[in-house]
């Protein structure tokens, strides 16, 4: 007899993910499967492999079953007759074609051999079995001549033993077996099988077992019969007896049987509930299962039942006695490390808040489990910037929804509804009676919530926050509240709140001030003046005044129908945390009435801030008087010149500058409030560009030597001010202080919002322009009207689809055609799309067009052009064709000149901006509500165009005007100040960037960018104070080398901004499009680290290849599936077979023909087998190790020296870089075939180097600090030495300090210009150093006007320091640095590095050297197959590789990896994870450890000793390298 058929499982039903099919037992006619008692059986159990069978059928049959049987409730199958008779469709429909009158025949055939009672055991079986196999391949199609009520009866019979007799075990399995799969196939068939009972003979069968493979069939049956007959299989008390044996079985039959009660639970009728109620218990107890799918689905009925029960308080407080919430709550307590699904875990929290929406015993049980602590963890854990934007529907709850809607049901709500009142009532008289509860869980909660809303969380998580909040103020005692209220900042809160446009969070705010000014008016008095909360509803009185006094529109005004609707109604919060709601919120009443909101509070002024309370000069404390006075002092002083009377000037504006910043560090702690409001950032700003800032408009004329030292004198002033405390640490200095203070202004203005797609999918387009093609990205509809004054150009005032990548450039290149043509023609010129499209909207909403890439997919070409298309820093982006802006060169950029200057609502557009982005900047800038729906993709925008000026003003920039001041600037310093980008901005006044500089937040930005350059350019700037002070004769030589103590770059880094960032970025259109708001370009590009080195990573991935991973190694998208089209080619790989003896020239080749393409480079070694990951991890390790090798005349520290020969340590072979590796100088007179070759060699780094960062792959290679800023395009100086050669560059310091000294003895009338011939180094002439006039180590490298012979001089030193700094940074090195990035550019732009610093490029290149402690080491290593994380062989392995020194470390990692290096993230990041499985051996201390280095799995041996595993471990590590074969 053949064995059943093996189909795949599906559970439609089921919540969480598909079940993994259960493996089949053989039961034939001479092998019966009969088995002993149960406890024979239990035993077997466990030697048995799974379960009898697999339950699904056919795809077609389980797509059915899915979209409308799964759900259906059992007294509806009960009433349904449709297939109730399906024997009889055959006979009487004359009509049918052969094929299925042969096919009912066949079945008739099988059903009267299967309901014959004479027939003998062994045919009975054939017949079943033959039955079974035809019902395998079965689909809903059969029920129409299947008959089924024959095949029912007689099945239900040979199941329950027949008429009087008894069946044998194969008859029972068998027909259990043919009825599974009959309801599989045909899901009415469960009518039929309910009908005639077989339900209580099901339940016999698993209460009292007598086999088990029959009772495992018994499950199977029940999971396919409750899906149709939920209610049937309820009231036959199904539950009981599936749970009574449950841990009998296998875990595949577990998860069948509990996914049968899953079925049965989804719906619980109110006089079913008592079969349910007994089995709470047991289901409770199968919580701590360790099978996943088993936890979800228990999960899954225990949050149906609790549905169900929601309107039932005794069946709640049932529940809670049964042990529901002891079991839940340690499955959510977990810190984020859960093993259930999001999903699971969010409705459970949901589960627990409707049990706390209606019984009081839940919430008790809550707060004696300490829920706040719980709440707290899932606040943390979560990502609260990532919520949703906007109400939530029913089925879009998360984590922190869910959570917050608990919180709000355990402290109920001040405003009260009628139906609630006695439960509110109840709760707080729990609250009263027992105040402990409060506490703790207000001590929990309280600082979470005020972080998650200082930090930028949205409207709707901050309205949740606010109204706990609110909850707890009015139910503490005012010495509880005190005291609760403490360690936060709670004014600082209400500040932050009041500042917000939504009306809900404003009385919200209003009545916490209240409730506090109440209870503690003294305590908070003061602090809500200092805090500005009195001087902001003062603010919010004020927009009453404005907009009585110039009345808006009515709400109902009618706007053009073709422009974009301005949302001045948001969502309403009001019912948005109920968690028993009947209908959706939009449609309720909302509870704040017109008006409501300023009569609230005027009277809260009129009450609490009246003016006797407050002084009469309201909100001026006395430290924000003395600081706008300084402020007033440093504004009227700061642009005058610096002459004799100027000079004295300036040191009294010195001298109050440092006031200023000494009242960061006084004893009165400054506000945030007062800190924005005295003016101190825009007076700083001011006074440092010498009264630039406050002009606006840029005038090169005054961009003067004089401005120049102007700027630069007070910089320095600035400067040391800002280092002063150094000697503290950098905690104390006031340059730490001042960054936070700005940090802390920053996030308490919310001037960049999030702009949010509202249900986006990607659907069929047709776009005009940049091209006429089909894409899936969303496209704008726009107008273009000429400009009215404009006679030379022709209308078009057509409507036309334009994609949001789309550049201004690209519009003109498809406008300028039809607009120069004649007017007569105009009309045949219209665009073809423009009626098509205005018809199709007009007869359907565009989200009934949703269509698949499969569907409609973009041509080829289009594709291939825009896989590459990304989103400029500054804001360029896509031109003509999907081509980035980027790639058209520099000089064709200044060649071009603009035909068309385009205008939005009256203002001239910058055409390094798309049109999509000045859009949404100008809602932005009209206060409204962006909402990316419908109605915004529908909406016209009219934009007007006219002839662009003939001769345009010519752009300045600040290039063009420093270097009128190099001279003063070379003469005067010794530092190169034009090179650093901070300093330019400071000469101009305004910071290189789109944002609108009338913002607050614009001042902030400029500040911080300042003291981010003054703190990255510290140890510059110290070197170049010591050299002056040296000069002056201050200090000595010895103390030349400055102690830098540099603030952390994580304290530039903004919460708030990261934040938003990330939520933008994690936007369904954004990630489709990768069209980011100006926002994020401008900031990205202007001040870069305001955020975190994750957010820069994610949206280098998202602007440079489409992508938000920040796995390495895979480039996992993170917008859906439909994204991979777009990309096309992106994810196909490419397979190599390398030489390893001629690394360098099989990677030559590959790179020629492959560093442009998408491709994934994979990697194989000729003569081995090995392939994959590992393989070419090692291939980027060992092309590393081939650059760093001596005689290719690309790195400094090739010639021989001494220390490298004669230390043991140092490969001879390899370049001696202890300090990183940088190139060599080469004379620009050279041009040999050697230096072709060394170009050749750059040019092929650059490409590694990129494919390897675009293909996520890691380097072992040491570049300097210095290399990696040479990437970024920074310009180097003499200080930037120090980080490769620290020897060279202090001896070239010295020398600088000397010329300095020098220079200030000249200019000393009081001293002898003689004297300068008697300065000496160290005590010895510099003539008697007889130092060559060559750069030192490189005596070939000589200026042209000198030859090798001549000798350094006290008076040619100071050309001399300038000859070797420039050929040792700059032009020694330019034309291999150009070789490089020509390279480095065949790959992707190196311009997109700059986003980050040069150690974070170091970090995602190289990755990072991990500390393995003992914890760390047992998190991040999996340990399978004969080995957990406290086996004896697993300890030692632990010990051993903690352990290890640092080049066993790698040789372990790159035996196991392919890689001696980690990817960012250290072992936390690697991807796979490390595994760690036994592997098995006769002997174990004869065999070797083995690995796959594609799955980073290592199998080891059992060895007898902790020293014999180390000797094994490390001859594998040493021994193993270097090939890939089997193990």
């Amino acid at each position: 007899m053949d064995r059943c058929r093996k189909r795949p499982d599906s559970d439609p039903g089921a919540s969480g993910e598909a079940e993994s099919p259960a493996d089949k037992r053989p039961c034939t006619a001479e092998e019966t499967s009969t088995s002993a008692a149960v406890a024979a059986s239990a035993a077997a159990a466990a030697e048995h492999a799974a379960s009898d069978m697999d339950t699904s059928s056919s795809g077609h049959a389980r797509a059915v079953a899915g979209a409308g049987d799964a759900d259906g409730d059992g007294d509806d199958g009960d009433g349904d007759d449709g297939d109730a008779d399906g024997g009889s469709s055959c006979e009487s429909d004359g009509g049918e074609s052969p094929r299925v009158c042969a096919g009912g025949g066949k079945f008739h055939r099988m059903v009267a051999a299967v309901a014959a009672e004479s027939a003998g055991e062994g045919t009975l079986v054939a017949s079943l079995t033959e039955l079974c196999e035809a019902l395998s391949f079965c689909t809903e199609d059969a029920g129409s001549y299947f008959p089924t009520e024959a095949a029912v009866r007689a099945l239900v019979r040979l199941t329950g033993g027949g008429e009087g007799g008894v069946a044998s075990p194969d008859e029972m399995l068998l027909s259990l077996r043919a009825i599974t799969y009959l309801c599989d196939a045909m899901p009415r068939a469960a009518d039929a099988v309910v009908r005639h009972g077989l339900l209580p003979i099901l339940c016999s069968r698993l209460l009292a077992i007598e086999y088990l493979d029959v009772a495992e069939q018994c499950l199977q049956a029940f999971e396919k019969i409750s899906r149709r007959q939920p209610t049937a299989c309820l009231q036959a008390g199904m539950i009981t007896a599936v749970l009574a044996y449950i841990d009998f079985f296998s875990a595949n039959i577990q998860r069948v049987a509990v996914s049968a009660i899953a079925n049965a639970c989804k719906k619980v009728p109110p006089d079913c509930s008592q079969y349910v109620m007994d089995s709470v218990p047991m289901l409770c107890n199968l919580l701590q299962s360790e099978d996943k799918m088993v936890l979800e689905k228990v999960a899954t009925c225990l949050i149906s039942i609790v549905d169900s029960f929601s309107s039932s308080v005794e069946l709640l407080d049932q529940l809670c006695h049964q042990g529901v919430v002891e079991k839940v709550l340690p499955l959510i307590n977990t810190n984020g490390l859960t093993s259930l699904s999001p999903s699971t875990c969010s409705n459970l929290i949901g589960l627990l808040a409707k049990l706390a929406c209606s019984s009081l015993v839940a919430v008790k049980s809550l707060f004696e489990l300490n829920i706040g602590s719980t709440i707290r963890g899932i606040l943390v854990t979560s990502d609260l910037s990532h919520g949703m934007p906007y109400l939530p529907s029913e089925n879009q709850n998360n984590q922190v929804n869910e959570a917050l809607k608990l919180a709000i049901q355990l402290i109920p709500s001040v405003a009260r509804d009628i139906e609630d009142t006695c439960m509110v009532l109840a709760k707080e008289k729990i609250i009263v009676d027992e105040p402990g509860y409060l506490c703790r869980f207000s001590g929990d909660i309280l600082p979470v919530l005020i972080k998650a809303v200082n930090s930028g969380a949205n409207s709707y998580i901050c309205y949740g926050c606010s109204t706990i909040v609110n909850n707890i103020c009015y139910f503490s005692k005012p010495e509880m509240l005190q005291g609760l209220l403490k360690e936060t900042n709670i004014s600082s809160f209400l500040a932050g709140l009041l500042s917000r446009k939504d009306h809900h969070m404003l009385i919200s705010s209003l009545k916490i001030i209240e409730i506090l000014m109440q209870k503690l008016p003294d305590a908070y008095l003061g602090s809500f003046i200092k805090e500005g909360v009195v001087y902001a509803v003062d603010t919010l009185l004020m927009q009453e005044d404005c907009s009585k006094s110039s009345p808006c529109l009515p709400d109902d005004t009618h706007q053009s129908e073709n422009q974009p609707v301005i949302r001045n109604k948001p969502a309403c919060f009001c019912y948005a945390f109920d968690s028993r709601r009947s209908e959706s919120a939009e449609t309720r009443t909302c509870r704040i009435g017109q008006g409501n909101l300023f009569n609230f509070a005027r009277h809260v002024k009129t009450t609490y801030f009246t003016a006797e309370a407050v002084s009469s000069e309201m909100g001026l404390t006395e430290i924000l008087q003395k600081l706008k006075t300084c402020c007033a002092v440093l504004n009227d002083s700061a642009d005058k010149s610096l002459n004799k009377d100027g000079l004295r000037n300036e040191e009294h504006l010195s001298n109050i500058l440092s006031e200023v910043m000494m009242e960061l560090h006084g004893g009165e702690t400054m506000t945030t409030f007062e800190f924005l409001e005295s003016g101190l950032v825009k007076s700083l700003l001011n006074y440092l560009s010498n009264g630039k800032y406050f002009q606006g408009e840029d005038n090169l004329k005054d961009h003067n030597a004089d401005h120049f030292y102007a700027v630069l004198k007070r910089f320095q002033s600035f400067a040391r001010i800002s280092f002063s405390r150094m000697e503290q640490g950098w905690g104390d200095m006031l340059l730490t202080l001042l960054v936070r203070k700005l940090q802390n202004a920053l996030t308490s203005l919310d001037n960049f919002p999030v702009i949010m797609s509202h249900n986006f999918k990607p659907r069929s387009n047709i776009s005009d322009i940049p091209i006429r093609h089909s894409t899936i990205s969303p496209c704008i509809r726009v107008r273009f009207k000429k400009d009215e004054d404009e006679t030379n150009l022709s209308s078009y005032d057509n409507a036309v689809n334009l994609e949001i990548s789309s550049s201004l450039q690209s519009i003109e290149e498809y406008l300028w055609p039809k607009v120069t043509i004649d007017t007569s023609n105009q009309s045949t010129e219209s665009s073809p799309s423009s009626v098509a499209f205005e018809s199709k909207y007009a007869e359907e909403d565009p989200q009934e067009r949703d269509s698949s890439p499969e569907s409609s997919p973009p041509a080829e070409g289009i594709l291939r052009e825009n896989q590459n298309a990304s989103v400029e820093p500054c804001g360029t982006s896509s031109s003509a064709g999907g081509q980035p802006g980027r790639n058209k060169s520099i000089g064709t950029e200044h060649v071009v000149q603009p035909k068309l200057v385009f205008s939005l609502k009256g203002k001239e557009l910058d055409r390094s901006v798309t049109l999509y982005q000045s859009i949404l900047q100008d809602l932005i800038n009209a206060g409204a509500d962006i909402i990316l729906d419908n109605q915004f993709w529908r909406s016209v925008h009219d934009v007007t165009f006219r002839t662009a000026p003939a001769n345009p003003e010519k752009d300045d920039s600040p290039k063009n005007s420093s270097n009128a001041a190099m001279s003063t600037d070379d003469a005067k310093t010794g530092l190169m100040w034009q090179t650093l980008p901070f300093f330019s901005s400071l000469l101009f006044g305004k910071i290189p960037c789109k944002l609108d500089r009338s913002s607050p937040s614009y001042d902030i930005l400029f500040m911080l960018k300042v003291l981010e350059g003054l703190n990255r350019y510290s140890f510059h700037l110290m070197s170049n104070e010591r050299n002056h002070a040296f000069a002056e004769g201050r200090i000595k030589l010895d103390d030349l080398k400055p102690s830098v103590s540099s603030v952390p770059h994580q304290e530039f880094v903004s919460t708030k901004l990261t934040d938003k960032l990330e939520q933008q970025m994690h936007d369904p259109l954004v990630s489709r499009s990768r069209c980011l708001p100006l926002w994020c370009t401008e900031l990205m590009s202007a001040c870069p680290f305001l955020f975190s080195f994750e957010a820069r990573w994610k949206y280098f991935q998202l602007t440079a290849f489409g992508s938000l991973s920040m796995q390495h190694g895979h480039m996992i998208d993170a917008s859906g599936n439909h994204a991979a089209i777009e990309r096309g080619l992106s994810f196909s790989r490419k397979k190599f077979k390398v030489d390893r003896d001629d690394i360098l020239v099989s990677t030559a080749k590959i790179m020629q023909s492959y560093a442009r393409s998408n491709a994934v480079l994979e990697v194989e070694y000729e003569e081995e087998v090995g392939t994959g990951l590992g393989p070419t991890m090692e291939f980027y390790t060992l092309i590393s190790h081939e650059f760093q090798k001596s005689g290719l005349g690309m790195w400094r520290g090739e010639l021989p020296c001494k220390a490298v020969t004669d230390s043991a340590h140092v490969d001879p072979i390899t370049v001696a870089a202890p300090n990183g590796l940088f190139p060599r100088p080469w004379s620009p007179s050279v041009d040999c075939a050697s230096f072709l070759e060394v170009n050749k060699r750059f040019h092929l780094l650059g490409q590694v180097v990129a494919k390897a960062i675009k293909d996520g792959r890691i380097l072992d290679i040491p570049f300097s600090r210095a290399f990696y800023k040479l990437m970024l395009g920074q310009e180097l100086n003499i200080y930037d030495i120090n980080s490769f050669d620290p020897e060279l560059a202090m001896t070239l310091t010295e020398f600088k300090a000397l010329t300095c000294q020098r220079k200030y003895i000249e200019s000393c009338s009081t001293r002898d210009r003689q004297s300068t011939s008697d300065l000496s180094y160290r005590g010895c002439r510099i003539e008697d150093l007889a130092i060559d006039f060559a750069v030192p180590g490189y005596p070939e490298f000589v200026p042209s006007s000198k030859s090798s012979s001549d000798n350094v001089t006290h008076e040619n030193l100071e050309e001399y320091v300038s000859f070797v700094v420039e050929a040792t940074v700059k032009s020694g090195i330019a034309r291999q640095l150009e070789a490089f990035k020509s390279g480095f550019s065949e790959v992707f732009p190196l311009s997109t590095l700059r986003v980050f610093s040069e150690d974070e490029l170091e970090r995602f290149l190289c990755g990072e050297q991990d500390n393995w402690d003992f914890v760390k080491l047992v998190d991040h290593i999996k340990f399978d197959h004969g080995y957990t994380s406290s086996s004896p062989a697993v300890i030692n392995f632990l010990e051993i590789i903690q352990e290890f020194e640092c080049h066993e470390r790698r040789a372990f990692l790159q035996f196991i990896t392919g890689s001696p290096r980690l990817p960012p993230g250290g072992l936390a990041a690697l991807n796979p994870n490390l595994t760690v499985v036994r592997k098995h051996n006769n002997v174990a201390d004869d065999d070797l450890p083995s690995v796959m280095t594609c799955a980073n799995y290592l199998k080891l041996p059992s060895y007898s000793s902790k020293e014999k595993m180390r000797e094994k471990l490390i001859y594998a590590i040493t021994e193993g390298q270097g090939s890939f074969h089997l193990s």
